[in-house]
């Protein structure tokens, strides 16, 4: 009888681009004809329900679980597909909120098996969508909102004819797949667009948006851009997202918004819109002059760097309602409200303090920085360090390493993991207390051994890394955290 730990095998028995690097972005390696030939076989289930795709570098799994979280609060049958999980593979595919069962797993590989047979030269994440796609299909799902893997235009998901494609931040990170200009890897994270479908996309570098705006003009694509400032315009509106408080535990905001006129004096209509959707919410909490204010908007996602993916899930979510679906202020609140995202700047314990972010990339190295600095700025940061050998090392050092007090490098079970060593001698340059480390569960108790009061210990570099400091500091604490193997 296959089990659920056969059924992982198989699917990561084909070529795995989360543990062994692609050598060739090209159809050739990523071939959307193969994606297609399967789900034909299966009765083309991503036909069967609409969807949200989410594209781009930093963000965009955040980004994802908040439209989900908003559009399930309202009560839409949602679907969630994201990448790579923390701990276990079913936390990649959600319906209602509630991961894929071991049994569901077992059922769709079992009934993908003899189509995928079919399909010559499919890869892990191929298999991984087509299994969710169907059980999408299969479990009712309404609305699915789609995380991209890789890049945008040769992505697995980009089989999907979404209702809104929504494109995150863009930074440097794939280079050696993606292309080693901003315009380069914009050009793949825009292939997501559709002809005639709206496009969000958050703040972004001019060299970005640039591409971004030329993709979208070529394809006569509605384009809602956000901007650094936080606001948008969505039809006849214009929107801004205001920061009231932050803390440790959550941070909260304001939704502005107000009726936005054309240069020629008329209404303005960017997208088309429904009139029974022109307003935002029916009962506002607050009217200002001519600006309307839901209030006290609450997210447990700390960091400005979330505020911004907040902002780009509220346009997506609006430029869904101008589309004629249902989304109270009640359920917006709701949705933000109860989102938990972990491994982003996750606080595990306190005093000291114990903060797990997945950063990746020179960009996320920063933004992680910039909210150590604005939430401890007199403590001693004492960093855990482990990365996969093809990232921007150098680029994550320059960001962390001048203002922390001591680095701990490490190492994940990921075959992509950078050795301690190379690790070392990047690090040699800074005038840094610096060890190797076997494993995260050993750094984390030799960095707990060194910490004093008020100190931040500070885990970071990948998601792997981030999964496993997890999984070690929460089983010492006598927390199971469920995993594969």
């Amino acid at each position: 009888m296959v089990t659920y730990r056969d059924a992982l095998n198989y699917i990561y028995s084909f070529t795995n681009f989360e543990v062994t690097p692609a050598g060739n972005y090209s159809s050739r390696t990523f071939d959307l004809t193969r994606m297609e030939r399967l789900l034909a076989a299966l009765g083309d289930p991503h036909k069967r329900f609409q969807s949200i795709h989410v594209a781009g570098t930093k963000g965009k799994g955040s980004t994802a679980a908040l439209i989900e979280s908003v559009l399930r609060a309202a009560k839409q049958r949602t679907g969630l597909y994201t990448s790579p999980h923390l701990h276990t593979f079913r936390e990649r595919i959600r319906v209602g909120g509630e991961m894929i069962s071991p049994d569901d797993v077992v059922a769709g590989v079992e009934k993908c098996k003899p189509l995928i047979a079919q399909v010559p030269g499919v890869t892990t994440f191929e298999v991984m969508t087509a299994l969710a796609f169907d059980y999408f299909a299969a479990r009712g799902v309404a609305l699915a909102v789609v995380e991209v893997g890789l890049g945008g235009r040769l992505d697995a998901t980009n089989v999907v004819l979404p209702r809104v494609s929504v494109i995150t931040s863009i930074s440097y990170d794939h280079t050696a797949i993606l292309g080693h200009t901003l315009a380069q890897i914009a050009r793949e994270k825009a292939g997501v667009i559709k002809p005639g479908v709206p496009v969000v996309t958050a703040p972004q570098r001019d060299e970005a948006l640039r591409v971004i705006e030329a993709v979208a003009r070529e394809k006569d694509a509605p384009l809602v851009t956000v901007t650094p400032d936080l606001r948008f315009s969505i039809a006849d509106r214009s929107f801004r997202v205001l920061p009231q408080s932050q803390t440790l535990d959550s941070q909260t905001f304001t939704l502005q918004w107000c009726m936005r006129l054309s240069e020629k004096g008329g209404q303005a209509a960017a997208l088309p819109v429904s009139d029974a959707q022109r307003g935002w919410a029916t009962t506002p909490s607050k009217t200002t002059s001519n600006n309307l204010e839901l209030a006290t908007l609450n997210l447990k996602l700390l960091g400005r760097h979330q505020r911004v993916n907040a902002a780009t899930a509220l346009a997506a979510i609006s430029v869904l309602r101008a589309q004629g679906i249902a989304i109270s202020d009640e359920a917006l609140r709701a949705g933000l409200a109860n989102v938990q995202w972990h491994g982003r700047f996750e606080i595990l314990a306190r005093n000291p303090w114990v903060i797990v972010d997945g950063a990746h990339n020179a960009d996320s190295a920063q933004q992680l920085v910039a909210a150590l600095r604005e939430f401890f700025p007199t403590a001693r940061w004492r960093l855990i360090f482990g990365a996969s050998g093809d990232k921007d090392i150098a680029g994550m050092f320059a960001a962390l390493l001048p203002s922390a007090a001591s680095l701990i490098l490490t190492r994940s079970r990921n075959p992509r993991a950078a050795d301690p060593a190379r690790l070392a001698e990047l690090a040699a340059s800074y005038p840094i207390e610096t060890s190797v480390a076997l494993d995260l569960a050993s750094a984390l108790r030799d960095a707990a051994r060194r910490a004093e009061p008020g100190d931040v210990i500070c885990v970071t570099g990948s998601l792997f890394v981030v999964a496993e400091a997890r999984e070690a500091w929460l089983a010492d604490h006598g927390v199971k955290v469920e995993r594969d193997s």
